[in-house]
């Protein structure tokens, strides 16, 4: 497998994990969260020497989804998003793109995902699992033969998303992460939206 972690900017002070993920053999790669400076995504993506297949997004807060439109238009690849939260990405007032200063966004998915669905990039299998709490329609992708989870904003290091925004809940992301994210192996490594990666116990 490749794996690379890019901070990558919005408007906002802190950066957004962007992760490129890409089965070495077949060169299949997937883009998660590309939320600004499309530019450095499309540069490692070149330089990596893959084809991107999915743009996934594991919510769509505008730090998270900002270089969809450009990376899409350079690169092709499928936006996949959750079935509920696909409703977010053209509604500012979910989204979030007007309360941090972003131009107004508007994305139409090419694909809506649900629960248990698995995606395959070459020969590299996640699966879907949904934890809403940071948003109604949040996502967390799942290898269980790399032992690894893209978390989104559900699940950082030492703590958890935030909950006080639009389609956000407390009770929620407790459940999300106890009964989703805690069950999983001890070893499981967790990649985040934000802040760096931590052992899932």
């Amino acid at each position: 497998m490749i794996l690379k972690r890019i901070k990558v900017y919005s408007n906002l002070p802190e950066p957004t994990n962007c992760y490129i993920v890409a089965d070495e053999t077949t060169r299949e790669a997937m883009v998660i969260d590309p939320g600004g400076e499309a530019e450095k995504i499309i540069e490692m993506m070149k330089i990596l020497n893959v084809n991107l297949k999915y743009i996934v997004l594991t919510h769509c807060h505008g730090d998270h989804i900002g270089a969809v439109t450009d990376v899409q238009k350079n690169l092709g690849g499928k936006i996949l998003i959750h079935v509920i939260e696909a409703e977010g990405l053209n509604n500012k007032d979910i989204s979030l793109t007007g309360y941090i200063g972003m131009p107004e966004i508007k994305l139409e998915p090419d694909s809506r995902v649900n629960d248990e669905d698995l995606i395959h990039i070459g020969n590299i299998e996640f699966r879907i699992i949904h934890t809403p709490g940071h948003t109604k329609g949040g996502i967390c992708l799942y290898s269980k033969e790399y032992k690894m989870i893209f978390t989104g904003d559900t699940l950082f290091r030492g703590t958890w998303g935030r909950t006080d925004l639009p389609t956000g809940n407390f009770e929620d992301i407790i459940r999300s992460i106890t009964n989703k994210i805690m069950i999983l192996p001890e070893n499981t490594i967790i990649y985040p939206g934000h802040r760096k990666a931590k052992h899932n116990k």
